[in-house]
């Protein structure tokens, strides 16, 4: 996110060098329109009614949770592996806050009407498996939805599309653990016997100078490979000055597709 951090920070947040540039990096991207309206769109997916339970699988700073209680009126629990996410939840004035892997939540089947996960199971050891504990701790007729950027779908107009595409295909294999699994989502709960499957794809474009510096960080992307001896010094400083050219010259473009998936746990639960 625009910080010089060891690989697949997000998977492990806590053994970062500094884990508070990691919430201040998701209070950032909270304030952009972008991720404001998909996660509007995920909460209203929920379908979440006064006195039901949710549950939000790597909460992170839990801004989702403290939004669905307020306006639905539901019961939210927070979960995260990060102590520092957690605390970060408790100070910021979440009650129900949970240190949990998501790959063995503690949580009783069935306990909760809807369960959530917003850009988590690219960063998780084993999605799948995760995606297993979101429908057992879901009861039947409950929701889940679950949101990740799919890396593969990423876009970058500089001048060299060349070292374009190795830059973006070091942030598909080495950033980020399960860069494509959004797009496996869809088929693995409906092979789970859930009903209602819908997608949502959500495109994040970027053209101005504050995103490139700031809300991505992807001036900083170039420059970390080179520190983690992925790409050649020389075409990190190359890659910077094309970002620069493409800026100044308002020619600059980066996309990247996220996958919204929305499903609901069917009352005949399907044995695996």
């Amino acid at each position: 996110m625009g910080d010089r951090y060891v690989p697949h920070a997000f998977s492990h947040i806590d053994a970062h060098p500094n884990p508070v540039r990691l919430v201040d990096a998701l209070y950032r991207l909270r304030a952009e329109p972008f991720f404001a309206s998909y996660k509007r769109r995920l909460r209203q997916l929920l379908q979440a009614q006064p006195g039901q339970r949710f549950l939000d699988v790597g909460a992170g700073t839990g801004d989702a949770a403290r939004e669905l209680a307020a306006e639905t009126g539901a019961e939210t629990i927070a979960c995260d592996l990060s102590q520092t996410m957690c605390a970060e939840m408790k100070r910021a004035g979440l009650e129900q806050v949970v240190v949990a892997d998501s790959h063995c939540l503690p949580f009783q089947d069935a306990g909760f009407d809807g369960v959530w996960a917003d850009r988590v199971l690219q960063h998780v050891e084993r999605p799948a498996r995760t995606l297993d504990e979101m429908v057992r701790v879901t009861r039947p007729g409950g929701r889940i939805v679950v949101c990740d950027p799919d890396t593969a779908t990423q876009a970058l107009d500089i001048d060299d599309h060349r070292l374009a595409s190795k830059v973006l295909g070091l942030r598909q294999s080495v950033s980020i653990r399960h860069g494509t699994f959004a797009r496996r989502v869809p088929g693995l709960l409906t092979a789970r016997g859930l009903l209602d499957v819908e997608v949502e794809p959500h495109t994040l474009v970027i053209r101005d100078k504050r995103a490139v510096d700031g809300t991505m960080g992807i001036r900083d992307w170039a420059g970390v490979f080179a520190d983690r001896g992925h790409l050649d010094r020389s075409e990190a400083h190359r890659f910077n000055a094309l970002l620069d050219d493409a800026v100044e010259g308002n020619r600059f473009l980066y996309a990247v597709t996220y996958f919204l998936t929305s499903a609901t746990v069917s009352t005949v639960r399907t044995q695996r």
